[in-house]
């Protein structure tokens, strides 16, 4: 028979799962509002935090609970250590959305991003949504294989930012400072949601191997 205890544990990781999923589709509204110009739907994806933000505060009140009350060993041990460590992650990664949201939101009616920009955005926005989603599989299935696989998106997404770059800074660039600002950072912001899927990703593999490591690939 199942313990209450188990089933608490198991909860965690649903609530981890579920937090995921939030985020990831916080990262794709935010990405539609940036790039179809709709403020209405920036606002939405910056008032949603809260709810984010509500799932952090019940996984955080489970954990502690958890920690406080059963003084769990080992595998269990590390999976609420593991925990405490991916909401702040995931609540960071929804924050970032909102950051992009917010861009958005100030250009408004205007698009952000200029046409020649648009292949290279779209896709870093692509990339960051396929890792959140591929992060919450890893998170669900404790799979080490699918979580050393997210390190390879994390390098095309490395590349596109450095394309983003060089058209920002080359010759033919004529859309000025303030738009380059803003592309810079919205780069910024999907570059960290891909730098904290890699990171869950991380705290998947020393969950099931007790290994902390520096690198997926290793």
């Amino acid at each position: 028979m199942r313990s209450a205890y188990h089933d608490h544990l198991d909860l965690v990781v649903d609530e981890l799962v579920a937090m995921t999923h939030q985020v990831q589709q916080s990262v794709a509204r935010a990405t539609h509002a940036l790039m179809t110009a709709d403020a209405a739907v920036a606002e939405q994806v910056v008032a949603a935090d809260a709810e984010i933000d509500a799932i952090r505060d019940r996984i955080e009140d489970q954990v502690f609970e958890l920690l406080a009350l059963q003084q769990p060993v080992a595998g269990d041990l590390r999976m609420l250590v593991a925990a405490s460590r991916m909401v702040a992650d995931l609540e960071r990664m929804g924050d970032l959305s909102v950051h992009v949201a917010k861009v958005a939101r100030l250009r408004a009616p205007e698009a952000a991003v200029p046409a020649e920009m648009t292949p290279t955005m779209t896709r870093m926005a692509e990339v960051a949504v396929d890792m959140v989603g591929a992060a919450a599989r890893v998170i669900a299935d404790r799979d080490v294989d699918a979580a050393r696989e997210l390190e390879q998106e994390d390098e095309e997404m490395d590349e596109l930012r450095r394309r983003s770059f060089r058209l920002m800074l080359g010759e033919n660039w004529a859309h000025g400072v303030e738009p380059a600002i803003d592309l810079a950072l919205l780069g910024r912001y999907y570059e960290r949601i891909a730098d904290h899927a890699v990171s869950l990703a991380r705290r998947v593999v020393y969950l099931v191997t007790g290994e902390t490591v520096s690198s997926l690939s290793s």
